[in-house]
């Protein structure tokens, strides 16, 4: 039996560009037929996520959970990669060109359908 190119026997994509592809925790993540039998949702797969809070865990304090947000969100931040005054005013000029542009063009495109509505309607 021939196989076709970028086909395997048993009918799945065989595409290099997926070979190396991994999922988060490092094992190749399945493609084709195989992924859709894995990827099924039926009640015994159920997991309990990590932040659900079961019956013997006990409820943290609302102010607690607002210092973990704050000092979460202030980590996120030391991530960003700000840009400098430069890319800021590059990137500025740009988006005023572009709201002139539309600006103008929804002008436009009014003043034509307005006139073609007296027009056809005087």
């Amino acid at each position: 039996m021939s196989e076709q190119p970028g086909r395997r026997a048993d009918g799945e994509e065989n595409d290099p560009r997926s070979a190396g592809s991994t999922e988060s925790g490092g094992a190749p993540r399945p493609t084709g037929k195989r992924a859709a039998r894995s990827q099924g949702s039926s009640p015994s797969n159920a997991v309990e996520t990590a932040g659900s809070p079961s019956g013997t865990e006990a409820r943290e304090n609302p102010f607690q959970l607002i210092a973990r947000f704050i000092r979460e969100v202030i980590s996120e931040l030391r991530k960003v990669i700000w840009p400098n005054r430069k890319q800021m005013v590059t990137y500025t000029i740009v988006v005023f060109i572009f709201l002139f542009f539309m600006v103008g063009l929804i002008f436009g495109l009014d003043q034509v359908f307005s006139r073609g509505v007296l027009w056809l309607y005087g």
